[in-house]
């Protein structure tokens, strides 16, 4: 199957911090989470997808053409959510998406007030009036409007109330349902990604863990929990991909929960991981210990 995206090899330097060798892919029709903790390099990632910023290194290739040299071509077919001050906050949301309609070949108006309506929002009100919620969704129903066929939002729910997240989530499921769009979407509130994403793609300190199908990642992940004097011997698994200690006893991530269901003790506990909880112990859990096997 052909790739919507292609991120290969992707490298980006700067003083304090390295992107370093990042690579994944995406086909079209699906949701991929772009996970890990502030800092990991999500958004560095995203500018060099949208050509923000140019890589050092590596290759990054959009619906099967090179970005380099393909940019203008390329944008016509993306829409974008990259924060809630992109717009002219003085005017209304009709006059700002007259400014962006500019800039695409296919914008289409009925399109855009179909979308206004469907997300209960006044073309006539200035943006500076709605809340962090509907700027998310003006920026949606501006994406929608130009027919794009790849979604790229970073943090798109970043500051909002369960409720307003819960809905946007069904929106973008909503926006696949066809098969022809995808979405790339960038966060570290990983419960938004519980119920709608495909396919995960981790990075921590500019590294990218692992890409793969989040159905793959939800059978093979787990905690084991035990107590104090049993965390020698669950280390020693070599299975082990974060652990935490209380005064009482430890939880620790393996990927091989099924080693572990086959070969440890009853007394331990074997329950399923999140993605909060995966990125949790592998960011908080992995420092101290040499017998991770990372």
């Amino acid at each position: 199957m052909n790739k919507v995206l292609e991120v290969i090899g992707l490298e980006k330097h700067y003083d304090n911090f390295t992107l370093d060798k990042v690579s994944f892919s995406i086909e079209p029709g699906y949701i991929m989470g772009y996970i890990g903790p502030n800092g990991a390099g999500k958004t560095t990632t995203i500018n060099a997808i949208l050509d923000i910023i140019k890589p050092d290194k590596g290759k990054i290739m959009l619906f099967g053409k090179e970005l380099n040299g393909n940019a203008c071509e390329i944008k016509q077919r993306i829409g974008f959510i990259i924060g809630e001050n992109a717009f002219y906050e003085f005017m209304n949301a009709k006059e700002m998406a007259g400014i962006i309609s500019r800039f695409y070949k296919r914008w289409d108006w009925g399109l855009f007030n179909k979308y206004m309506r469907e997300f209960e929002l006044d073309p006539g009100k200035k943006i500076e009036s709605y809340s962090r919620g509907m700027k998310v969704k003006f920026a949606l129903a501006c994406a929608l409007s130009h027919h794009a066929e790849l979604f790229i939002l970073d943090e798109p729910t970043s500051g909002l109330d369960p409720v307003f997240r819960s809905e946007l989530m069904e929106i973008f499921q909503q926006i696949i349902s066809d098969g022809e769009k995808t979405i790339l979407f960038s966060t570290h509130i990983t419960s938004d990604l519980d119920n709608i994403a495909d396919y995960i793609t981790f990075i921590y300190q500019g590294r990218i863990v692992f890409s793969r199908d989040k159905d793959s990642i939800m059978t093979e992940f787990a905690l084991v929990k035990g107590r104090k004097d049993q965390r020698d011997m669950v280390l020693g698994s070599g299975k082990i991909k974060g652990m935490l200690e209380s005064d009482v006893g430890f939880s620790a991530l393996t990927d091989d929960r099924n080693w572990f269901f086959r070969n440890a003790p009853g007394s331990l506990v074997i329950e399923r991981a999140t993605l909060e909880d995966i990125m949790v112990h592998f960011v908080r859990g992995n420092k101290k210990y040499d017998k991770l096997a990372i």
